[in-house]
């Protein structure tokens, strides 16, 4: 009997135990909001261009644990169109709006070698507007496949010097006129008597329609300009530099990064600058670029060569979206300290060495960038903090600068076991 009773008491212990339980299982999730509901946030972000830039500093753990530095990586390739010029074509595309130079229904050109456009492309339809992109046929396809799919209509050139007439981004800005060109044949078409009868497809007749590229669009065109515009030097002195100010808590000794338009690296150095003159800003250059001679000799050119018409030969670098050989408007405003050159290999061998240390699939430019974090590193020695830009993931890059057949036939197979690459 006294075993029948212990284990009747213990089992309406249980049971008791189980009823409390379930009460407060009950009472939490009555309390508890769903997870992924906006009512939790204060502020949630209104739409695709508020969500671009606010992207988080990082510590890079093996590079840091290599050098005895602290290099942390802003991550770049989390805006929404998955890289650092999302914030170019936000800015440049607000403040043509603003000025009158664009309107609803307009289409933005712009000769990249691929994210600008990429990012013209996604944040455009955001202000009603579409978007024609002049690309160098030598740019990685997954570039044009992207852009395609996100409705911009494609235009692949030859790589060709800066001068030539037929230069992608001279080509982008050709391109821009003839559209504004249509649009005012298309305002006078309809001022005549109110006939509409000669147009044809919003913007032209049938003799005017054949051989353009513009045929659906009758609101005029925006080159934008990114080599030139400052809204792109703007976007990073007003956006990336403080938002790196504030996430370092101004604990930071060293910028370094890249340098393509030159808006990045010269609207973050400027801002830092101004901050605290004491942190020091560096350029990394790729092969094939005038910008590291330009830095430390005041040059950009040989005797031999005249500054600005040096053709860079498509196999120059790997790299994409960085190295050029002139001066642009932008990179004018770059507050530099120094410069130093980096090697496709060493972009291709520290690109597989994050992706095995820290997990981090980076682009070509990014993998420079941190190239020049640890050369700068090296430089100052441990105990620095040094901040760089990871501009874009390796989705864009598949078909060259991760393709192991490509790296083989330009020599460039990665082969490192460590950082032995760059003397670690």
């Amino acid at each position: 009997m006294a075993s029948v009773r212990t284990t009747g008491a213990f089992v309406a212990a249980i049971s008791m135990s189980m009823v409390l339980f379930s009460y407060f299982l009950c009472t939490y999730r009555s309390k508890r909001k769903t997870p992924f509901s906006l009512s939790k946030y204060k502020n949630p972000r209104n739409g695709l261009v508020h969500a671009v830039g606010n992207t988080p500093l990082i510590r890079i753990n093996s590079l840091s644990e290599a050098t005895g530095c602290e290099i942390l990586g802003k991550c770049e390739f989390l805006n929404p169109g998955g890289s650092v010029k999302d914030r170019v074509a936000v800015k440049i595309i607000e403040e043509a709006l603003e000025s009158g130079q664009l309107v609803c229904g307009g289409v933005v050109t712009e000769g990249s070698a691929g994210s600008t456009a990429i990012s013209l492309a996604t944040v455009a339809p955001a202000y009603g507007c579409k978007c024609h992109v002049v690309i160098p046929d030598d740019a990685a396809i997954e570039k044009s496949q992207i852009l395609e799919a996100l409705g911009a209509t494609v235009e692949r050139v030859r790589p060709v010097s800066i001068t030539h007439r037929d230069h992608y981004v001279n080509t982008a800005r050709r391109r821009a006129l003839e559209a504004n060109e249509l649009a005012s044949k298309s305002k006078k078409s309809e001022q005549i008597d109110g006939k509409f009868s000669e147009q044809i497809d919003c913007c032209m007749s049938d003799g005017e329609k054949k051989g353009s590229i513009f045929s659906s669009y009758c609101n005029g065109g925006f080159f934008a300009d990114q080599f030139e515009n400052l809204a792109n030097f703007r976007a990073h002195y007003q956006g990336t530099g403080p938002e790196i100010w504030e996430q370092s808590g101004g604990r930071l000794d060293s910028f370094v990064a890249a340098a393509g338009t030159g808006g990045t690296v010269a609207g973050i150095s400027s801002f830092l600058q101004e901050k605290n003159p004491n942190i020091k800003c560096f350029l990394i250059d790729p092969p094939g670029s005038g910008l590291f001679n330009k830095v430390t000799r005041g040059v950009m050119y040989t005797k031999e060569e005249a500054e600005g018409k040096r053709l860079k030969n498509p196999f120059d670098t790997i790299t994409e979206g960085i190295g050029i050989n002139r001066l642009t408007q932008n990179f004018k405003m770059a507050k530099l300290d120094g410069a130093y050159r980096g090697t496709d290999k060493e972009a291709v061998e520290m690109s597989r060495y994050l992706l095995k240390n820290d997990g981090l699939f980076l682009g070509s430019s990014s993998a420079m960038n941190c190239v020049g974090a640890v050369r700068v590193a090296q430089s100052l020695g441990p105990g620095h903090t040094i901040v760089t830009i990871l501009c874009d993931s390796g989705m864009r890059h598949l078909s060259k600068f991760y393709d192991a057949q490509y790296l083989s036939e330009h020599g460039l197979t990665p082969t490192a076991t460590g950082l032995e690459f760059l003397g670690i």
